[in-house]
């Protein structure tokens, strides 16, 4: 049988669901509230109830505890340390160093150092409070600086090397150096961590846990029990919200819930209060930038050298691979001459920080802004001629520092196309007029580009299954790997198969992730959940309309490679017939009506040892403008306007690529500007609620936010050409922390770069606004001599 090419015949159809903008799957079921979340699933008949016991110091050696209090409180069924756990008590995801219970040494404030089932969760947290540890204190590492100094790293130091920086940078007609001190942020899901634990017959496990890595739950379930993978089930319908918190520390919950579940013989459900889950939950990482750059009179770079440290917490969690995504990203959209950059992964006494919508690319990316600010203030230029002179390009460079090549560069396009709709450069003179006549409240306006690589950097996780049903009546059912989170993966997914199948959305039926329908996945992360699974589904689909085609084809005595699916019909030269008709024709034939499918991304690749390789299967970019206005009495600022351009490649669904830049953007801002984690001295989270921690909220949008999709086919063979969207857009938010810096700078007439460490709260606005005062005065005295 010739390979037969549907979808391509597909695209004519005027039905399918492809590229149009197609309402998200649960949306009415969640403003309705009726969309099953995890700790709506209706339990068995004696559920018992799972809280943690916590370490109240931030680091030191349990010598004993005392858990007969505990034991004693009402409602109590069982309590567990480490010492009950039937097999392997380190759960790490990658990089040993993440124990189920702490082990001896305590890590971290806050730290579960037991767990307690009882009746009720009412019951089962306020016997947790009761548990008397004794504890010989150490003092804890707390500070990055101190950490690097001390050479307390959770994994080895890495640098990605062109040329020899130190000497062009010696050699450059100007230099610049600087650093950064960047700010965590709390992923804030509306759904926290929870997990519920249902003992089965031949000793298997059933797990219902809001993850974002289903796989990976359900081999550190199988390690904890000492049972083969085989004995547990995962079922992950939606999440309320991941953005990474959830990729490797939901397991933890599900360890201890099916440890529980195992010893009682009972269904066990274990869901953090909102407070607990901020403070045993990982963040995104702080980060450490430094930089010295040499360049020309033009603004172009000649040489770099930057050092990203990332704070990784107490254990290794993902930060290996964080720190390299920062370290890949720190070109961001620019040329960086010979240049090294190196990545430090140091360990301190805090919650091990964790994935984050971006993955360290944010971190990294805020260097290159910083710089580029840096020599536009130096050199009295606009930043914007700045980062255009820069961009890679032939005339500058095509080569990344870790040696990707640098084609289908869209920026250039995005970048004119966001100037003239903006109106960037009128926009520009009437700000500076302005700020030229108003005393108090100055104006910032930035335009910042992204491009962000997308594939996992771990090779092996660029592989997706998914597994099709087609049924007799002709509706169809689709599993596929990856997991939703809001996002709207399972919506695309669904018009993925309806289009390969030619029918209409109402025929797709997308079911809960589950590891014994989709074995081995690898976490919805990456922006990778519609490339991987989107190309697995289009892969199992066509393998079913293959064989129908064939079938029909058969029956009519004809060639089958000019058999189309389409608008709810299959159709052959002047021949059609409805698509379940055909379908119930191929059952009685005995013709397979169920398949899986796989996809691994291609090209891909890169050498540690050497620094060097192609560690993206494309790039996706996109470009904002933002203006903001601050009060310089108070610090306080708005943000006015922002316009955005985003490559999307050939959009699957506007609406929701749209929404998920927009949102992406707030987040984004959120982070720079308003989202301020604070410890005490003693290493305790004091920020673990919405009173102490300030996300954006619906005052904080934008009032006039104008969103453009920039819709080029994807060049890479991509699902149906087009390009990811779930963390690009969260960088697009740099242009409003450089705005600010813009409205800053404006007080010294441009002249001076102000320092503003990330989140830009109005008290750093305020202090940064002071000390630009401050040395615009001394410049000006030291330029007009005293009488």
């Amino acid at each position: 049988m010739r390979k037969l090419t549907p979808t391509l015949a597909n695209q004519t159809s005027t039905q399918s669901p492809l590229r149009k903008p197609a309402a998200h799957e649960s949306a009415a079921r969640q403003v309705a509230g009726s969309a099953r979340y995890t700790d709506d699933i209706p339990v068995p008949a004696n559920t018992a109830h799972a809280a943690v016991g916590l370490s109240h110091c931030s680091a030191g050696q349990i010598e004993r505890m005392d858990l007969s209090e505990v034991r004693r409180a009402p409602g109590v069924i069982d309590v567990i340390t480490v010492a009950d756990i039937p097999g392997k008590t380190d759960i790490a995801p990658v990089f040993e160093g993440d124990p189920i219970l702490a082990d001896q040494a305590i890590l971290f404030h806050g730290q579960p150092v037991f767990a307690v089932l009882a009746d009720t969760p009412v019951h089962a947290r306020q016997a947790a409070t009761k548990g008397k540890l004794y504890i010989t204190p150490v003092a804890p590492l707390l500070d990055v600086a101190d950490a690097l100094a001390r050479h307390e790293l959770v994994r080895p130091s890495h640098t990605m090397q062109s040329g020899d920086a130190k000497r062009h940078l010696s050699a450059s007609t100007h230099q610049l150096e600087g650093s950064l001190n960047i700010g965590g942020q709390e992923h804030m899901y509306l759904e926290g961590q929870v997990a519920l634990a249902i003992p089965e017959e031949e000793e298997r496990m059933l797990i219902y846990s809001s993850s974002q890595h289903p796989s990976e739950v359900q081999k550190l379930v199988a390690q904890v029990l000492n049972i083969s993978l085989n004995k547990v089930c995962v079922d992950m319908r939606r999440m309320g919200g991941g953005f990474g918190g959830k990729e490797t520390q939901a397991a933890q919950w599900a360890c201890l819930a099916a440890v529980l579940a195992w010893r009682n013989r009972c269904a066990v459900k274990l869901r953090l209060a909102r407070g607990d889950d901020m403070q045993l939950t990982g963040k995104r990482h702080p980060f450490k930038n430094d930089y010295k750059v040499g360049f020309d009179n033009r603004g172009q770079l000649q040489a770099s050298q930057i050092v990203v440290t990332g704070n990784c917490g107490c254990s290794p969690d993902l930060s290996d691979a964080i720190v390299d995504r920062a370290m890949f990203h720190a070109d961001n959209a620019y040329y960086l001459g010979q240049s090294s950059v190196t990545g430090h992964r140091v360990r301190t006494n805090t919650v091990s920080n964790t994935a984050f919508r971006g993955f360290g690319g944010p971190q990294g990316m805020l260097a290159a802004e910083a710089i580029m600010d840096g020599i536009a203030r130096r050199l009295q230029f606009d930043p914007l001629q700045v980062r255009k002179q820069n961009f890679y390009s032939e005339a500058t460079g095509t080569q990344t520092h870790y040696g990707m090549l640098v084609t289908a560069n869209r920026l250039p396009d995005i970048i004119e196309e966001l100037e003239r709709s903006s109106d960037y450069w009128e926009r520009r003179a009437q700000l500076r007029r302005y700020n030229a006549h108003s005393p108090v409240i100055k104006k910032g306006l930035a335009l910042t580009p992204v491009k962000f690589g997308i594939s996992f950097t771990a090779k092996f996780l660029n592989q997706a299954g998914a597994l099709v049903h087609v049924y007799t009546d002709g509706s169809i059912q689709v599993n596929h790997g990856g997991t939703e989170m809001g996002q709207g993966l399972h919506t695309k997914i669904a018009q993925i198969a309806a289009h390969e199948f030619g029918v209409g959305l109402e025929q797709i039926d997308i079911t809960a992730t589950r590891t014994d329908k989709v074995p081995n996945t690898s976490p919805t992360a990456a922006s990778s959940g519609t490339d991987l699974n989107g190309k697995a589904v289009s892969n199992a689909c066509r393998k079913i309309t293959q064989r129908l085609a064939h079938f029909y084809a058969q029956s009519l005595q004809r060639a089958d490679t000019e058999v189309r699916f389409a608008d709810g019909k299959v159709c052959l030269d002047q021949h059609q017939i409805d698509f379940a008709e055909l379908v119930q024709q191929a059952y009685l034939a005995r013709v397979s009506l169920s398949a899986t499918g796989f996809y691994k991304t291609p090209k891909i690749y890169y050498d540690r040892e050497q620094a060097c390789g192609r560690p993206f299967f494309y790039f996706a970019y996109g470009a904002a403008v933002s203006e903001v206005s601050i009060d310089t009495l108070t610090g306080e600022y708005t943000v006015d306007q922002v316009d955005i351009v985003h490559d999307v490649g050939h959009s699957l669904n506007p609406a929701i690529d749209t929404g998920q830049i927009e949102g992406a953007f707030i987040q984004g801002m959120g982070w720079l500007t308003t989202e301020d984690l604070r410890w005490d001295e003693t290493g305790r989270l004091i920020s673990m609620n919405m009173a102490t921690y300030k996300i954006p909220a619906i005052g904080d949008t934008p009032p006039r936010f104008n969103t453009r999709l920039y819709q080029t086919p994807n060049s890479e063979d991509s699902i149906y050409h087009s390009k990811a969207v779930g963390e690009p857009p969260f960088m697009l938010a740099i242009s409003v922390w450089c705005a600010l810096k813009d409205a800053i700078s404006s007080i010294s007439d441009y002249r001076l770069d102000p320092q503003l460490d990330p989140p830009a709260t109005p008290e750093k606005v305020l202090w940064a606004v002071m000390n630009i005062q401050a040395r615009t005065q001394a410049d000006a005295d030291v330029r007009e001599p005293a009488l």
